[in-house]
């Protein structure tokens, strides 16, 4: 009944209407949402045990999980005020591709590179919010790699002697090659600098501009005034990671990158096949459990998604 609730289109009491009409129990509304407000930790535990399942093993080939979060919105007007939100951070494997980790918490939990646990040799991939110089340093310690898409001024660049790098003229400098792969070095605020490798390649003419449109568009909607630096820094993609030059060339780091897409269509299917929205009610005990319902049926779900796509998705990211 609680599945039933939480991913159907009937409200509390029609739910238990349904219900009874079908057989399956005979409880009022008022019943119901008292069951569901007290059904968190076991929603949670059957996620866990559905993740224990999906968990993927170390492999010759590298296990690449790809690092991201999706939200939804609080209900009531007081919280829509105040942004308040349920953010799901998550860790999605390839090539299985299945999600592997998840996380629930409100908007104070933030996204960081390392709050998923690290299983050795994997290959972690993650977008320019995950530039992050301490949790880099924590992947490394913990035996995985990463690639992790970089803005021009959103780390501290610096040469091997601690001088500071100009990232700009260096991608002014290899623009008529379209590529640059270096040593490089990220300051810190909790450590030592951090020897990493910093990857850039120029985007497609379209793509640049298309870059710069929006970036103007952000800079209209926040009302400041766009420095010539980030549109310069439009023209490329900048990536840095840990992965070593004689193992790894910038085309295999850059193909790795791209497929980063992969959790952006596991979220579109989370919110548009099983229907993941913003929970009804204000009372975080059902919210909770509105959104576990709708995590456990993904984890039930996608082990079954190629048996009814015919895409070449597996293929590729094998």
């Amino acid at each position: 009944m609680i599945l039933a609730y939480c991913l159907g289109c009937y409200g509390l009491r029609a739910t238990s209407a349904w219900a009874a009409s079908a057989g399956l129990a005979d409880i009022a509304n008022t019943a119901l949402l008292y069951r569901l407000r007290q059904s968190e930790k076991w929603l949670k535990a059957l996620v866990e045990q559905a993740l224990v399942r999906a968990a993927p093993q170390p492999a010759s080939g590298r296990l690449i999980r790809i690092i991201d979060g999706t939200s939804v919105p609080q209900a009531g007007t007081a919280a829509k005020a105040s942004n308040k939100l349920w953010r799901i951070h998550s860790a999605f494997s390839l090539p299985a591709e299945r999600f592997d980790y998840f996380e629930l918490t409100d908007e104070k939990g933030g996204e960081t590179l390392d709050r998923i646990p690290v299983i050795p040799g994997e290959i972690r991939l993650a977008d320019r919010a995950f530039a992050q110089p301490d949790r880099m340093a924590a992947l490394i310690s913990a035996g995985a790699d990463f690639v992790v898409r970089a803005g021009w001024k959103n780390l501290r660049w610096l040469e091997a002697d601690g001088v500071p790098l100009d990232l700009l003229a260096l991608l002014e400098k290899g623009a008529p090659e379209g590529q640059i792969d270096r040593q490089v070095w990220i300051g810190r605020k909790g450590g030592p600098v951090l020897g990493l490798r910093l990857i850039a390649v120029k985007k497609p003419p379209e793509a640049a501009e298309a870059a710069r449109r929006k970036a103007r568009r952000n800079a209209q909607k926040e009302g400041y005034t766009i420095s010539q630096g980030t549109l310069a820094a439009a023209d490329w993609v900048i990536l840095v990671t840990s992965l070593k030059r004689e193992t790894y060339p910038a085309a295999d780091v850059l193909a790795l990158y791209r497929l980063r897409w992969r959790i952006e269509l596991a979220f579109k299917r989370l919110k548009s096949v099983i229907g993941l929205k913003a929970p009804p009610g204000f009372d975080e005990r059902s919210a909770k459990p509105y959104v576990l319902a709708h995590l456990l049926m993904i984890l039930v779900l996608e082990p079954l998604v190629s048996e009814f796509e015919d895409s070449p998705r597996l293929d590729a990211a094998a």
